[in-house]
């Protein structure tokens, strides 16, 4: 990999030679039990800016007394129903809504449970089995059909905004019995991929954020006056450090349009047009915008880049500060970071950069199996302990065996959390990610496990078993690639199954190729051999799509959206009368083409005209009526 070979060629170049130190290292010193909580800092600020703008949505602005308002007001009618250590599942976008229910649960002492706006009904049904969820708070249109006949009240939030609801509703079901309860001392909890099929919900306490978010002030000097981007998906944990990371602050939430998370070319508008001075965005996102000329009119300052690994540096005309950060939501969302700046006499460089060092509060170590430190230099597992560490998973077995006892040179720590991360230490401390040590892939900076995708299509009746790989490009980005043997009889398509599958998984987590097979490869030993499918599916895109049939009668701007369209989906059998989402698209897929397309023709289409297109076919007639009007004399 990239990565990979770029941290050989700095010990080949005399940068970072191995050396009898231990890979140990600690971040600032933190006392987190004495520092002010989230809420408490956020109140500092309605005291003291009650008129400062908390959140600018387009045309809507409220205030942090308007919003602390609000706020009181949904944990009013909440009064008697949800209490301090309950769970409540929000189901809302990007909003002055979503921000009013994060304060006002916060204030309650409820549990935060982030699960997007439109959750898939098997996936909030696996996750209430699970998880002892006493409500779940949302659109009454798009909630579940049992939480959309349950007992509801009707929430006093506003539908302002650019994806705020129409409506918001309270919908409570009974606790289903068996669900775990979570550690009284919890804030939040997040969902992450389980192997089982299920998703694993991890719960953090409110003195773990708060380091964060002070690590966070200290580090990019939010105050009020600034502008934070709210662009982060909701049920990806680092949408908790964009919210109270504003709040904490002083600063004004800016709700992002859902387009511009499609579109890398739109987002440097929105950055510019809503005047945003810090973003927290998804590194599949942000690459693309290190490949072109950086718009030298923003208000940017600093861009915290994270979830997938980061294969380029800025260029020397990036304005902003870019930070490389990692961190496991196990380890409260960042746990290290390496800020590249303009100036930095790397900035010309080619090669990736490391994932830094660790964040105030936070310390890491690199060990063997066993958790022995390795010297530095040496590959070995990422450990993290200190106060960025959640309390653990609901599940008590799984906490005991990921979040253990710390080797004897860091006796002082009661825990470490085993990542599964495969990394190496540089003489100066810095960390350099090399991969997964198991399974685990990342697909657009969401964590998944293949066995989560395998569960999710073995729910089907058609379907005798299935099994998923992540072949990567060339670029190193992975795609999921699901095949799938039939129940005896069953006739099922690849269409079908991946509309059931989406009720289960994230947008991310849904495979963009499906191949249905008679049977699997065998290894020795008698398993499926993985690794012979997944040269397969390495070799097969590229050469099916060659030999794919392309229609003889297709304009050139069809043959140019239909064989880029196969190449992102890896499916050669893509046609010009499929849709783009039935076919597998998603939205990063969706970037991804019109960043191709705008390449090809230098001609530029925004997502929601690309994604309200009925076909293939359609998108080509307006790409083609584009490039007309652009080559028109006074168009």
């Amino acid at each position: 990999m990239t990565q990979q070979l770029t941290t050989r060629q700095d010990t080949a170049q005399g940068e970072q030679r191995p050396s009898a130190a231990p890979s140990i290292l600690r971040g600032a010193p933190l006392d987190a039990s004495t520092a002010p909580g989230v809420l408490a800092r956020y109140e500092e600020w309605v005291r003291r800016t009650p008129q400062a703008p908390a959140v600018i949505d387009g045309a809507h602005r409220w205030t942090y007394a308007q919003l602390d308002e609000a706020a009181d007001a949904v944990a009013a009618a909440l009064a008697g129903r949800v209490g301090p250590g309950d769970v409540v599942g929000v189901c809302l976008d990007r909003s002055a809504a979503l921000v009013v229910t994060a304060v006002a649960l916060a204030r309650i002492g409820a549990v935060y449970l982030p699960l997007g706006p439109r959750p898939g009904e098997r996936r909030i049904a696996a996750v209430g089995e699970d998880v002892g969820v006493v409500c779940l708070i949302g659109d009454p249109d798009v909630l579940t059909g049992h939480h959309r006949t349950a007992d509801r009240l009707a929430l006093p939030v506003s539908g302002d905004g650019a994806n705020a609801a129409a409506s918001v509703v309270a919908a409570f079901t009974p606790v289903a019995p068996g669900a775990r309860t979570v550690p009284p001392e919890s804030l939040y909890a997040v969902l992450t991929s389980g192997s089982t099929g299920r998703p694993k919900a991890v719960t953090v306490a409110e003195p773990a954020l708060a380091a964060l978010t002070d690590w966070y002030r200290e580090e990019t000097g939010l105050a009020p006056g600034d502008r934070q981007s709210l662009l982060i998906g909701v049920a990806f944990d680092p949408h908790l450090l964009e919210l109270w990371g504003g709040l904490t602050s002083g600063a004004a939430l800016i709700p992002a349009p859902d387009e511009v998370r499609w579109d890398p070319a739109a987002l440097t508008d929105w950055w510019r047009e809503a005047e945003v001075t810090a973003c927290v965005a998804a590194t599949p996102m942000i690459e693309p915008l290190l490949d072109r000329p950086w718009p030298q009119d923003l208000s940017l300052r600093h861009l915290m880049v994270g979830g997938d690994r980061m294969r380029r540096r800025p260029g020397p005309d990036v304005s902003a500060t870019v930070h490389n950060a990692y961190g496991p939501a196990e380890a409260t969302v960042v746990t290290t970071t390496h800020a590249m700046r303009a100036t930095d006499a790397d900035a010309h460089s080619d090669t990736a950069p490391p994932i830094g060092t660790p964040i105030a509060g936070a310390t890491v170590a690199v060990t063997d199996t066993d958790g022995t430190v390795l010297e530095r230099g040496e590959e070995g597992e990422l450990r993290i302990g200190g106060t960025c560490l959640a309390l653990g998973y609901l599940d008590p077995e799984l906490t005991v065996r990921r979040f253990t006892a710390p080797p004897a040179e860091l006796a002082d720590l009661d825990r470490m959390y085993r990542t599964g991360d495969r990394v190496r230490m540089l003489d100066d401390g810095r960390l350099v990610f090399l991969g997964r040590l198991d399974d685990q892939v990342k697909i657009s900076g969401v964590r998944i496990e293949p066995a989560e995708v395998e569960a999710a299509f073995e729910h089907d009746a058609a379907v005798r078993s299935a099994v998923v790989t992540a072949p990567r490009d060339a670029e190193g980005r992975a795609r999921l690639v699901a095949h799938i043997l039939p129940a005896p009889g069953a006739e099922p398509t690849a269409d079908a199954l991946l509309a059931g599958v989406r009720a289960w998984l994230p947008e991310q987590a849904v495979p963009s190729t499906l191949r249905i097979v008679d049977a699997f490869p065998l290894d020795a030993n008698g398993k499926v051999d993985r690794a012979a499918l997944l040269k397969e599916d390495r070799q097969t895109p590229t050469a099916a799509a060659a030999d794919a049939a392309l229609p003889e009668d297709a304009s050139a701007d069809e043959l140019l959206v239909l064989t880029t369209v196969r190449d992102l989906l890896g499916r050669p059998e893509t046609s010009l009368e499929d849709n783009f989402t039935d076919a597998g698209g998603t939205s990063l897929l969706a970037a991804r083409l019109l960043e191709a397309l705008e390449k090809a023709t230098h001609v530029r289409l925004r997502a929601p005209e690309l994604l309200r297109q009925p076909d293939l076919r359609a998108i080509a007639a307006v790409l083609d009526k584009r490039r007309t009007a652009t080559r028109t004399p006074g168009s």
